[in-house]
């Protein structure tokens, strides 16, 4: 299945309980899904050899990117995921865009691999936040984000300048074995904390 393809058969109204199955498929080209409103799909184990572009796109249905593999810049900057987004165990090889996001369902990002520079600002998550063992290799930023149902970070690997500033955390903070750089990620690095924090 080529892009073209891709993009037609995410772009079918959505309906309750259903999802393309894109498992494991190897796109070499580009996939452009900006602005488009998409139904539920399924990319699990997937390769992205052109990276991916989804701008502003809008995740109707459940949203799976767990063990994708992509291989150029994949970007989600401005994109709404309206149920949960799964990108456990996914590896960015370059740089990823989630700033200005909104996620309604779970974002989830446990043992995730970020190879470049990866943007968080500005995003807001409703459910739980997962990024427990994730491994940042590049910069991080979550400057300004809005983690209104709890921030799971146990044992996430970040660089020294991880940007958490204006950052809020709603619920449950869990830190234990996160480190920046070469410190623990600790409750002083956001700005404000409402709820209980595991370091």
């Amino acid at each position: 299945m080529d892009a073209a393809a891709i993009r037609r058969a995410l772009s079918q109204p959505w309906k309750h309980g259903e999802a393309v199955d894109l498992r494991g498929i190897h796109l070499r080209e580009r996939l452009d899904l900006s602005g488009l409103a998409l139904c539920g799909v399924d990319f699990s184990g997937a390769v992205f050899e052109a990276g991916l572009d989804a701008r502003n796109a809008r995740f109707d249905g459940l949203a799976w990117f767990k063990d994708v593999r992509f291989c150029a810049e994949a970007t989600f900057a401005g994109a709404s995921f309206l149920n949960d987004a799964r990108f456990d165990a996914a590896a960015f090889k370059a740089q990823a865009g989630f700033s200005g996001g909104e996620f309604r369902g779970v974002a989830g990002f446990r043992r995730a691999r970020f190879g470049g520079a990866a943007a968080f600002d500005n995003v807001t998550c409703y459910g739980n936040a997962d990024f427990a063992d994730a491994q940042f290799d590049g910069a991080a930023s979550f400057h300004g984000a809005e983690f209104l149902g709890g921030f799971w970070g146990a044992d996430t690997m970040l660089p020294a300048g991880a940007d958490f500033d204006e950052t809020q955390v709603h619920g449950r903070l869990w830190l234990r074995g996160a480190r920046r750089g070469n410190i623990a990620l600790a409750e002083k690095d956001f700005s404000l904390v409402f709820g209980y924090t595991w370091a």
